[in-house]
Order: C-alpha cells, then structure tokens, then sequence
C-alpha cells in the first residue's frame, strides 16, 4: 500500500490527536498502516530521545513508501539498537508478521556489540510483550551463519542505514542476493543509506558512512532486483558529506563532541537516499 508523502504526513498529526485519547494498543489495532505506523513512532513505550530522530527518519513517509499489505512476511536486517523495531513490532503486531535478523551469537571473533545489543534488544522485548510478543528473531553474521531462511519466503525486506558496512567489508554483493533469495515473487527490498555524491568510490566513500546511489543500484540488480522507485524523503541538501569523521560526525552520533557541536546540530542527520527494489 502506498501513499503519498502529504498523506504521511497528516496520518503523524492525527495519530498523535488520538494517541491523546487511546491507549496506543488500541490506536494500532484500529488504524491503517500508515497511521499505525506514525501512532507507534511517537509511542510512549520510545525513548524522548528516539522521538526526536523522527524529526530526521521520517519513519511514517519511509514506510509508506516502501508498503504494507495485511498479512505480510517482514524481515528487517541488522535492527542495531532497535530503532525501527520499536516503531515495526507493534505497526505489524497482529497484521502480519515481523522478524528481525541479527546477529549470531555462536559466532565467535565478532565485534562486543554484536554480542550485546541483542541482549538489550531481547530484554526490551520480555519487558513488553504486549508490543513484542510476535517479533521472530533470525541469527545472521555471515559468512558463518549466511541464511535467512527458506526461498522466496518473505514480502517486504527492509534495511537502514548498514550498505556501507556491507561494501567497506566486501560482502554487499552476497547480502544482496540473500536478501532477493528470501524474498517472495514481487516481494519488495526497501534500503535507507547514507547517500554518497553521484561518481564517488566506493570502496572509498564507504568508510565514511556513505553510498551512491547507482552503486546500491548495481548490487540490487546484480542480485536479480528490479528498481521500483526512490524517495526524497530523507534527503538533507545540508550535508556536504566531508566531515572529519564521516557520516558519524553528525547526529545523532557527534563524534566529535563539544567541537563545533552547534554547526552539526544545525546540519541535522545524514543525507539519505531511499530506495525500493522488487523481485520479478
């Protein structure tokens, strides 16, 4: 189901006029997609601070945009800390289904947050099994543990903000054929990266954070994806892409802290393309 970014946009307003008045369970059993969606992105069960990266994610319009049909198989890829699930979970609780891939912990010589921020993640979802009940949980750190699961097995495969690790590391191109092996005929893979300037290297770029565009076109069609559309949604004119510490100089990351801390604020986040392919 797809809907217009205006559209979004109005869902946002009334899903926090109502949000004032329903319990947020009963709001997102009621409401369409979109305005589950935008209800759950401004849920109390989120942090202020998640909140407020709404303002740079436009979670409502994003996801419209890549669309939902009652009943839908959804895997999000490497969820990190949880930002999209939190908004995910209780959009699809009981319309669909929703399973996260992360990382395997029987893999050995792994990065430590791999190891913990699924501990935190699982801990939030035992802490709220109202929101989280329904949320299936798929191992993946390849090229150990390289499956998702059986072909042709899922309607919507939705990734944000990882490519550039994908392409830094040299296994974009198999991250993409599994997600296209996974998906079902028409199934769609919805991707949100740091946007690199058109021509960029990017075996270079991606060690700042960013991606060109045509270069995550490439690997989509290498693994057998159509291009189905890109949204503007969450692009930032502001961002030059030439920060002392890449992509992550920015927030909500600042890693350069006190220094010249107002003039990253002011940028705001990444800018970013978001893009939608489909198996034939």
């Amino acid at each position: 189901m797809n809907r217009t970014s205006r559209t979004a946009s109005l869902a946002v307003t009334l899903a926090a006029a109502l949000s004032a008045t329903l319990a947020p369970a009963a709001l997102w059993a009621q409401d369409s997609w979109i305005e589950r969606v935008a209800a759950a992105s401004e849920g109390e069960h989120r942090s202020a601070a998640n909140r407020a990266r709404n303002e740079y994610r436009h979670p409502a319009q994003t996801l419209s945009f890549f669309g939902f049909e009652e009943g839908d198989r959804v895997l999000e890829i490497w969820p990190g800390g949880g930002w999209y699930t939190e908004i995910l979970a209780p959009a699809i609780r009981g319309h669909g289904s929703y399973a996260i891939a992360t990382w395997d912990p029987d893999v050995e010589g792994q990065p430590n947050y791999r190891y913990e921020l699924p501990k935190q993640l699982q801990a939030t979802f035992d802490a709220k099994p109202e929101l989280y009940d329904q949320v299936e949980t798929v191992y993946f750190s390849p090229p150990e543990s390289a499956s998702l699961g059986e072909a042709d097995s899922y309607d919507l495969v939705l990734t944000f903000r990882n490519t550039h690790g994908w392409v830094g590391d040299g296994s974009a191109e198999a991250m993409f054929t599994e997600f296209a092996r996974v998906l079902k005929p028409g199934g769609v893979l919805g991707v949100v990266q740091h946007r690199a300037a058109a021509g960029s290297d990017p075996e270079q770029s991606a060690g700042s954070g960013y991606v060109s565009e045509a270069h995550v076109k490439a690997l989509a069609a290498a693994a057998g994806l159509e291009f189905a559309g890109a949204s503007e949604v969450n692009a930032n004119p502001l961002d030059s892409r030439d920060h002392p510490r890449g992509v992550w100089t920015l927030p909500p990351g600042l890693n350069l802290g006190g220094t010249d801390r107002d003039k990253y604020l002011a940028i705001g986040e990444s800018d970013r393309m978001t893009l939608k392919f489909r198996k034939p």
